[in-house]
């Protein structure tokens, strides 16, 4: 098991590394989070939602995702209540005290129950906690750390992020606000993030070690662009953190004499206080004649040549922070001087007309006024629509029947007062989906991860260098690919710096093997 220090360690990048490492050393493999607080949620094949940090983890194990590897999931609704989802389906939605006082009984079943399930199927199961185990007022009703561990009878690795400063005293003093048995079942610590010279870190990793008896397993060097995506929106950059034309991604002295990479369209994301499954900008990260900025002050609009408005776990609420911001208004003056934008779940539920939820499903409002972009409203109800979906992309300006796949999770449903563009067909029964404008400069869907389709991604890009007069540039880059090389990259570096075999044998896993 990884534990960490804090959040935002590293914890869920090196559970992907560990992951990588045993499947390519011929285990299988899975991961495991017991309890996740998130926004950023993953479709399993069935249809059921769990983190996506575990869905990124299944994939770096190769294998499908299931609810088993994140029987419980909080996903913040307002500052003291989040909608609880348990083994993939909501079971509604609770203040902070209700849920530790009458529901984590339940949700520690139903994580008990899942750790069985994978132990029984799996060679190896990897453990990754959350936040940190020596939060005194929480231990109580510890379900995903140190209780945990107790469960599994997994060794546990501690993390700490030394980028951030205070490593050792961060390490020492979890050490020792743990209790004696906790303190017994840490194996060893990895340092995480480090930049510089190794060799002068040295003296303090031997006092470390002197001082907790314990070793330290690996020191991680800083792995830029690793390509993954993050556990939640803490990672994310900060906002207005690259001008337009920044290349995320150098190029070569030879590609930069090419003049159509001199071109780089600056798109902007709207950073929602409430942002959802915000990894579906990512591709967008590595196309080279695009620069990704995150806005949440009118100051840092600029001149962006198209806007996306990501998902949100409370549309009502970030609608009223946009108004508030100005940034609606910057937003809506942009539609209307033809500019390129697209919404994305919730994102998309801000174009409507209303935004009704009678029974307060997700917001206190019951009703609110949409941006009145296209001719509908969205009336929020009990029931989640979560599932993969494929179709097909069909729009003016960008292209024609561009296949496409992905996932929907919403609580919203539209309810169409007029007719309007539909820029999507999915499914056997080519459903219509989504709205647009009749030039195809806005449009909206429910589909997350529309823009890992590299065929749809790079023909709305080009349709809007097009209409800059700049020449459109060929599909060259295959998301998939990137990312099936992105985990061998990680789980190469990892391997690198940290004691592998160390861990394998205070997991148990080898011995068979010297046996």
């Amino acid at each position: 098991m990884l534990q960490g220090t804090a959040s935002d360690v590293g914890k869920s990048l090196l559970t992907a590394a560990l992951c990588r490492i045993l499947t390519q050393d011929g285990y299988r493999t899975a991961p495991f989070k017991a309890q996740n607080m998130s926004n950023n949620s993953y479709v399993t094949p069935d249809g059921k939602e769990i983190g996506r940090a575990q869905g990124m983890q299944a994939d770096a194990c190769g294998i499908e995702a299931t609810t088993d590897m994140n029987p419980i999931l909080l996903k913040p609704t307002r500052d003291m209540s989040s909608q609880v989802v348990m083994n993939g389906v909501p079971l509604g939605n609770f203040e902070a005290r209700v849920y530790r006082e009458h529901v984590l009984v339940q949700a520690g079943a139903a994580v008990q129950e899942a750790l069985a399930r994978l132990r029984s199927r799996f060679d190896a199961v990897v453990l990754e906690g959350a936040g940190s185990p020596a939060e005194i007022n929480l231990r109580s009703r510890d379900i995903v750390n140190m209780q945990a561990a107790r469960w599994a009878d997994a060794p546990v690795v501690l993390v700490a992020d030394i980028d951030r400063g205070g490593v050792f005293a961060s390490i020492v003093g979890t050490m020792e606000l743990l209790e004696p048995e906790e303190r017994e079942r840490v194996c060893g610590f990895i340092i995480n993030k480090f930049r510089g010279d190794v060799t002068l870190l040295q003296p303090g990793l031997d006092w470390l070690e002197k001082r907790t008896g314990k070793p330290v397993l690996g020191v991680v060097p800083w792995l830029p662009e690793h390509g993954l995506e993050e556990e939640d929106s803490l990672s994310l950059p900060a906002s207005a953190s690259q001008a337009p034309g920044h290349l995320q991604n150098p190029l070569s002295e030879e590609a930069q004499e090419h003049s159509a990479y001199k071109r780089v369209l600056d798109v902007i994301v709207l950073r929602l206080p409430k942002i959802s499954n915000f990894t579906d900008m990512d591709p967008f990260r590595f196309e080279e004649d695009v620069s990704l900025r995150y806005v949440d002050h009118p100051s840092q609009w600029g001149e962006p040549d198209a806007v996306i408005v990501p998902g949100s776990k409370n549309v009502a609420s970030d609608l009223q922070f946009l108004r508030a911001a100005g940034l609606a208004d910057k937003l809506a003056a942009h539609i209307g001087t033809g500019g390129w934008t697209v919404g994305i779940c919730g994102g998309y539920e801000m174009f409507a007309q209303r935004l009704l939820d009678p029974d307060g499903v997700e917001s206190a409002d019951i009703e609110s006024a949409g941006l009145g972009i296209f001719p509908m409203d969205i009336v929020f109800g009990a029931t989640k629509r979560t599932e993969r979906v494929e179709g097909v992309f069909t729009l003016d300006g960008i292209g024609t029947a561009l296949p496409v796949e992905g996932y929907e999770i919403h609580m919203g449903e539209v309810q169409f007062l007029g007719s309007c563009a539909h820029p999507l067909r999915l499914g056997a029964g080519a459903v219509p989906e989504g709205a647009a404008a009749v030039d195809g400069r806005c449009w909206g869907t429910f589909m997350h991860g529309i823009f890992h389709n590299d065929g749809l991604r790079r023909a709305w890009l080009n349709a809007v260098r097009e209409s800059k007069g700049w020449e459109p540039l060929e599909e060259g880059m295959s998301f998939r690919q990137r990312r099936a090389q992105s985990f061998d990259r990680l789980a190469d570096h990892v391997r690198a710096h940290v004691d592998i075999e160390r861990i394998k044998l205070a997991a148990g896993l080898g011995l068979e093997r010297m046996l």
